[in-house]
C-alpha cells in the first residue's frame, strides 16, 4: 500500500487462481491475495515459489520475543534461510502505539490491502514515521509481512522505500517506514482537489526515470534478484522534491535462476497493470514488471487511470485505449494529459510514448530489460522542458488553440522522416539509441 504521505484510495486486491481464463480475468477489478474479505487461508500451505531469504533469527538480541516470532513465521511460510542483509530494528508494540498517540485516527493516514498506515513520531529516534498495521483478518498479512520484512532488509536503494524496523508481538504485525510527504503517486495523478497543481511535465519524468532505477535495483542488482509484481502509481511514494521510491514488497517473488526462464506462481497483482502473458498463465518473469512500469507510465503521460470504469466501456483499460493510437503518431497529441495545457515537448512526448509501447507489448520477448528502459528515461529526465522559452511557448500556444488537423499536419512535418509509426518497437536497444540522438539534438 503506497499511502505514508496521504490518504490512499483502499486496495482491491483478490486472489485468482493459475490457469484462469482470460474472459474470467476482464471480469476482476483486481487479482491478488491480500483481500481482507477472502476467507481462504494459504498460510499453512507451503508454495515452492517461495521467498527464499534469511529469516533472521539474530535480529537484535535485546528483543527476542519479535525477533523469535518474525522467525516462527518465516518457518511456517517456507521462507528458507538462503541469505542476510542488514538488520532492521524490533519495535515493542507499546513503543509503536505511543508513536501514533494509540493509532489515534489524527494519525491516519490511509488503508489498504495490509491494513491500516499511521503517521508516527519515534522518541527514541527522534524521526517521524509511518507504521502500518497488519489487520488480523486478512489471511495473506502474515505472509506479506514476513516477504516485505525480508525483501527490504536486503535491500539499499535510494528509489526503494526504507525500512526502519517492525514489530512481531503476539498477534500484532507492524511494518515501519520512512516517512514519504508527498504522498503517492496516485495522489498528484488522478482525482486531484480542487486548488492542487498537476505535475508538470520536468516532474513527471524524473518520477518515471526514478522508479525504473528502483525497479532495475531489484532486477539486476539484488542477490538474489526480485520481482517486484505489484509496480502501479499507489505504490510509488513521493518524498521531497518529488523522489520517487518503490514500496510494498508483500508480492516479491525471486526471480528464476540459471536456466529457468520464469517461476510459476499464482497469480497476483492489481488489474490493470497485470501483465497478460503472466495472467494467463502463471508464469511470472522479470517481463511482468516491465509490462506494468509501462502501465504507470502511460499514466504520468496520459492521467489516466489504468482502469477507469467512468469511461465508455471500449476506453476502460488503459493499454486497450492506448494501443491503437501509437499506430500514427498523429494521435499523439491526443493522448497527453490535458492538465499539460500543451505544455509538453513534442519530441519528448514522442519518446515517452515510444518507451511505453514497447513495455506494454503483449509479447514479453518483444519487451525492453529495465536497463534499457532506465537509459532511455535518463536521458528524457535530463532534458529539461522550460516553458518559458520562446520556442516552447509558441509549441504552447500552437499545440494549445490550434485545431486538431493544424495539429496533426504539423507533427507529421517535423518527424516526416521517421514516418507515421513507431517503428522501434520491435527493437529494444534501438529504442534507447533513438532517445539518445534526438536528446543530443535538441
Amino acid at each position: 500500500m503506497g499511502c505514508f504521505g496521504r490518504s490512499e484510495k483502499p486496495s482491491k486486491r483478490s486472489e485468482t487462481n493459475k490457469g484462469r481464463n482470460k474472459d474470467t480475468l476482464r471480469n476482476k477489478n483486481t487479482i491478488g491475495c491480500s483481500s481482507i474479505t477472502n476467507k481462504r487461508d494459504d498460510q499453512t500451505h507451503p508454495c515452492s515459489d517461495s521467498l527464499k531469504v534469511s529469516p533472521y533469527r539474530d535480529v537484535n538480541n535485546g528483543v527476542g520475543k519479535a525477533e523469535d516470532q518474525l522467525a516462527l513465521d518465516a518457518k511456517r511460510l517456507n521462507l528458507n534461510n538462503q541469505a542476510t542483509g542488514k538488520k532492521p530494528q524490533t519495535f515493542t508494540f507499546q513503543e509503536l502505539a505511543a508513536a501514533t498517540g494509540n493509532f489515534s485516527s489524527d494519525c491516519f493516514l490511509g488503508e489498504g490491502g495490509f491494513g491500516k498506515v499511521f503517521k508516527g513520531k519515534l522518541e527514541k529516534l527522534d524521526q517521524v514515521v509511518a507504521i502500518k498495521q497488519l489487520d488480523r483478518n486478512g489471511p495473506q498479512g502474515i505472509r506479506e509481512f514476513v516477504v516485505e520484512v525480508l525483501t527490504l532488509s536486503l535491500a539499499d536503494h535510494p528509489n526503494l522505500v526504507k525500512l526502519i524496523g517492525f514489530c512481531a508481538e503476539g498477534d500484532q504485525r507492524l511494518l515501519v517506514y520512512e516517512y514519504m510527504p508527498l504522498g503517492s503517486l496516485e495522489d498528484h495523478l488522478h482525482d486531484l482537489p480542487p486548488g492542487q497543481k498537476p505535475l508538470d511535465w520536468n516532474t513527471r519524468m524524473k518520477i518515471a526515470a526514478g522508479a525504473a532505477r528502483g525497479l532495475e535495483y531489484l532486477h539486476d542488482r539484488m542477490k538474489p534478484p526480485v520481482i517486484y509484481r505489484d509496480l502501479k502509481c499507489s505504490n510509488i511514494l513521493l518524498g521531497e522534491d518529488y523522489q520517487p521510491k518503490l514500496s510494498d514488497f508483500g508480492l516479491a517473488k525471486v526471480g528464476p535462476s540459471g536456466d529457468k526462464t520464469h517461476v510459476s506462481t499464482r497469480v497476483m497483482g492489481t488489474y490493470g497493470y497485470c501483465a497478460p502473458d503472466y495472467a494467463m498463465t502463471g508464469q511470472l518473469t522479470f517481463k511482468s514488471d516491465i509490462y506494468s512500469f509501462g502501465v504507470v507510465l502511460l499514466e504520468l503521460i496520459t492521467g489516466r487511470k489504468a482502469i477507469d470504469t467512468t469511461k465508455p466501456r471500449k476506453d476502460q483499460n488503459l493499454v486497450g485505449w492506448a494501443r491503437p493510437l501509437f499506430k500514427d503518431r498523429r494521435n499523439f497529441p491526443k493522448m497527453v494529459d490535458p492538465q499539460l495545457q500543451g505544455q509538453y515537448p513534442g519530441r519528448g512526448l514522442y519518446q515517452a510514448l515510444a518507451i511505453s509501447a514497447m513495455c506494454v507489448q503483449e509479447q514479453p520477448s518483444m519487451r525492453p530489460v529495465v536497463s534499457d528502459v532506465v537509459s532511455a528515461l535518463n536521458f528524457l529526465a535530463s532534458s529539461k522542458y522550460d516553458p518559458t522559452s520562446p520556442s516552447s511557448s509558441s509549441s504552447r500556444r500552437r499545440n494549445t488553440y490550434r485545431d486538431d488537423e493544424e495539429k496533426r499536419r504539423d507533427l507529421s512535418k517535423e518527424t516526416e522522416s521517421e514516418g507515421n509509426q513507431i517503428k522501434f518497437l520491435a527493437s529494444p536497444r534501438q529504442m534507447v539509441d533513438t532517445c539518445m540522438y534526438k536528446n543530443t539534438k535538441q
